[in-house]
Formats: C-alpha cells, structure tokens, sequence
C-alpha cells in the first residue's frame, strides 16, 4: 500500500467511465456489474471510501427514464398501437437508455468522490461556544 502522494491525479471522468482505479488508472473498480471490488489489485487503493449510494439511478431516472417513458406515451397517445407495438419498440428503448449508463455513472460518482476527497459531512463543534448567549452580539442601540 502506498501514499496518495505518490501519485498523480487522474480524472475522475476518464478512470470513473472506463471503470478504472481512480488512483493508479490501471485497476478495476468493480467486481461484477455494480458491486465495488474490496480494493485495487495494482496500487492496494481501499475502496471503503466509496458511497456512490442511488447517484447513478437518480441520473438515470431523471436522463433516461424520463425520456424513454415520454416516448412510450408518445407512441401511445399519437397512434394508439396494440401492446406487442410497445414490446417491440418502448421496452427495448427503456432498457438500452436506462441499463447501459449504471456502470459507467457509479464509477464517475466512485472517481469523483477520491478525487475531491468527499466526506460524509460532520458538525465542527470545536468553534461553537459553550454557551450561545455569551457569543451573541450586542444589540443594536438608538442613537439619540
């Protein structure tokens, strides 16, 4: 294992797509289709630090999912087709916009968030007063 100072930053959205070790660029980030490996077998990089969480499904939800049914509809409303219509055209279309793009998504979310250092955000209590009173400024007084 070896220091982040060792290397240079890559992009996130080059090593993120190709689903790269956002680190050394040359280990895999996934272990299957969207399970996150453990760690990178060439430079050892942890990837606990990763929580892409629902990132990739929220953009595709808003990118893909949105469009693919608005085209659905669309087709419907326009020419009122039987059902095996939309088999043959908006299922196909919803499943190519919507499955394809995961991987790559989850991997720029996973790049982006070692690159930027992204940390689960924390209250720094250490330069709040004890007592909020004392703190307060004076009020401000009528000149006359």
């Amino acid at each position: 294992m070896t220091s982040d100072a060792q290397w240079a930053p890559l992009s996130p959205y080059s090593t993120g797509v190709r689903g790269r070790c956002p680190r050394c660029g040359q280990g895999h980030l996934f272990d299957g289709f969207l399970k996150l490996r453990p760690n990178c077998e060439v430079c050892g990089l942890d990837y606990s630090f990763a929580d892409p969480a629902d990132g990739p499904a929220f953009f595709v939800i808003c990118f893909a999912c949105v469009p693919s049914v608005a085209l659905a509809v669309w087709i419907e409303v326009a020419f009122q087709p039987p059902f095996w219509v939309h088999l043959l055209t908006s299922l196909p279309f919803m499943l190519l916009t919507c499955i394809p793009p995961l991987r790559p998504l989850k991997g720029w979310l996973v790049a982006s968030q070692y690159f930027y250092k992204a940390e689960q955000g924390k209250w720094d209590r250490s330069s709040h007063p004890q007592n909020p009173s004392a703190a307060a400024p004076e009020p401000l007084q009528p000149e006359e």
